[in-house]
């Protein structure tokens, strides 16, 4: 499955539970997107609060999942072709040098 395809699937869930209607108690603003992709973030960090080593495999893919789904919902309503925006992305961090003084 591509990028469009799981944005459309992300898309049916949210209808479906009908957060996209005017009424929604979870509007689907970008702004309270954003606060929601931070949220799942530090849900990520969880996984490894007081060790170095992966504990639940997964648990933090469930994570991944909804940073995920909060990343591609972000993006559709923002109108960003997130694909693109990825690869413009990789080829602009290809001319960075990081390690260098």
């Amino acid at each position: 499955m591509d990028i469009k395809a799981l944005t459309d699937e992300m898309h049916r869930f949210v209808r479906a539970q009908g957060w996209y209607a005017r009424e929604s108690l979870r509007p689907q603003t970008l702004r309270n997107l954003a606060i929601s992709l931070c949220l799942e973030s530090a849900e990520v960090l969880e996984n490894f609060q007081w060790s170095e080593d992966l504990r639940d495999k997964r648990e933090l893919g469930a994570e991944l999942a909804d940073v995920a789904l909060y990343l591609l919902q972000i993006a559709s309503l923002a109108d960003i072709d997130l694909e693109e925006a990825i690869l413009q992305k990789l080829r602009h961090n290809y001319q960075r040098h990081w390690d260098e003084e």
